[in-house]
């Protein structure tokens, strides 16, 4: 059997052991998915980066901490993700939330900017970024991660009740605001949810 058909929960285990091919292994496996979560979390390229690589510094520190009872290791790394993004949201404040607003706007200048589908991406992420964390974490973990409610809950440490109700609130949020930007909700992707 190769490495790469190991479990996460395989892997973890051997690279606790101090197994390093496991670790990297674990690590190309999950990356992507942390700094997703990251910049979904925080609209920034550079906080993404910065908590991807704490989550998986912490992996080696703190490994130890998790509890396979408690979730899955991707739940276990997005639950550490999810702390350093709102730790570093809370550190840098108002401050971050405006540069990952520019951010998201300068992501999209360039010469099909007058296109209405970018303009539409453009007011969706902007309508996500704009809500609040609690919010912002579920549609990013649900949504766009399609995370099933009961490893959200698990990443969140609270209950698939409190995932389906933040959720369902998110979702009346973003109506309300891509309305105000012009974009049909129903056509956004989050309706059919």
């Amino acid at each position: 059997m190769s490495i790469q058909d190991l479990t996460d929960e395989e892997l973890f285990e051997r690279a606790q052991a101090g197994e390093e091919e496991a670790f990297t292994c674990l690590y190309r496996r999950r990356q992507a998915g942390v700094y997703r979560f990251a910049l979904r979390m925080s609209g920034s390229a550079a906080i993404a980066e910065d908590v991807t690589q704490e989550v998986f510094l912490a992996l080696l520190r703190d490994g130890g901490r998790y509890n396979p009872k408690r979730g899955s290791v991707a739940a276990y790394l997005l639950g550490i993700s999810r702390k350093q993004v709102l730790r570093r949201l809370e550190q840098d404040g108002p401050q971050a939330a405006e540069t990952a607003q520019s951010e998201a706007v300068s992501a999209a200048e360039g010469p099909l900017d007058e296109l209405s589908r970018d303009e539409s991406i453009q007011a969706i992420r902007g309508a996500v970024l704009g809500l609040p964390a609690h919010y912002r974490e579920v549609v990013a973990l649900c949504d766009l991660e399609e995370m099933r409610y009961e490893d959200a809950a698990a990443v969140l440490g609270c209950a698939v009740g409190t995932v389906r109700s933040r959720l369902h609130r998110a979702h009346g949020l973003l109506a309300r605001r891509l309305c105000q930007r012009g974009v049909n909700y129903e056509q956004s992707g989050f309706s059919r949810v």
